[in-house]
């Protein structure tokens, strides 16, 4: 996994990123619940949430989930559907017209391999979404990735390297790998 941010675990950084998750979860919690059709209440708590009125044309259905918010950069048209995930810890843009289908997860953070370091670090690197991408249902997106304008990300995909523009990416990228 690429590694842009590396953050010692119970530094004073971490302890600052730990307690804006709280508050982070605290807003979600409450946005979650606020009736459908509550635009105003909704548009209140996303300011909070993001730290910033929402775009023009950007249409969020809740449940909506975060662990940051300030790190969530949202361009005019963007679509987010219901259920969505948003790691936003190294930091995620979704540039103009981007569309997330439901329980899409997008994860920017994440911890070292080696056993010695896991518990010592966070490690980070950003995603970034570019013009006119559809991001299908339960995909998941990890840290460092590119996604190219006019991409599809076919549904359950799980992207872990970058997208060129105008292509379609599916399947998962797992794999059992053995070393005794």
């Amino acid at each position: 996994m690429p590694s842009d941010r590396l953050m010692r675990i119970h530094s004073a950084e971490f302890q600052a990123m730990a307690e804006r998750v709280l508050r982070a979860t605290e807003l979600t919690s409450r946005l979650n619940v606020l009736p459908f059709d509550d635009e105003a209440g909704k548009a209140e708590l996303f300011e909070q949430i993001l730290g910033k009125p929402l775009p023009a044309r950007v249409t969020i259905h809740p449940p909506f989930y975060t662990d940051h918010g300030l790190s969530l950069h949202l361009a005019e048209g963007v679509f987010i559907n219901q259920n969505c995930t948003f790691l936003d810890y190294a930091g995620i843009r979704l540039a103009e017209r981007v569309m997330v289908g439901p329980k899409a997860a997008f994860i920017t953070g994440g911890h070292p391999v080696d056993p010695e370091e896991r518990r010592l670090y966070l490690t980070g690197a950003p995603i970034d979404v570019a013009e006119n991408v559809w991001i299908g249902a339960g995909a998941t997106i990890l840290p460092g990735v590119s996604i190219g304008r006019d991409s599809v990300v076919a549904a359950g995909a799980v992207v872990a390297d970058d997208v060129p523009p105008a292509s379609l990416v599916t399947g998962t990228k797992a794999a059992v790998h053995r070393r005794w």
